[in-house]
């Protein structure tokens, strides 16, 4: 039914037909089966799509970026924690 439903919007946004879910969340209880629409605002203090938004650049996030950048270090901080040891290369 999910599926479904997002092969659905995909086709709308492709197209160019009918009314995306943006700024809408559909929630669908498959016990009752019933659906629910809920109206999403966005919230103007985002970092990244708010009034002043802080964060302009994703390019850190993209492929090649170290594969650090989301990562926790062994301390439980937001920076990865220095490693002496060369990454693994993929089939080796």
């Amino acid at each position: 039914m999910i599926g479904l439903v997002q092969a659905t919007e995909a086709i709308k946004l492709l197209v160019g037909f009918g009314e995306p879910l943006i700024g809408r969340l559909l929630t669908y209880d498959a016990i009752g089966m019933n659906f629910r629409e809920v109206k999403l605002r966005r919230d103007p203090n985002c970092p990244l799509c708010g009034q002043n938004p802080r964060i302009k650049d994703l390019s850190i996030h993209m492929e090649g970026a170290g594969g650090q950048v989301c990562a926790v270090g062994d301390d439980g901080q937001g920076a990865p924690a220095a490693s002496s040891a060369p990454a693994a290369k993929p089939g080796g």
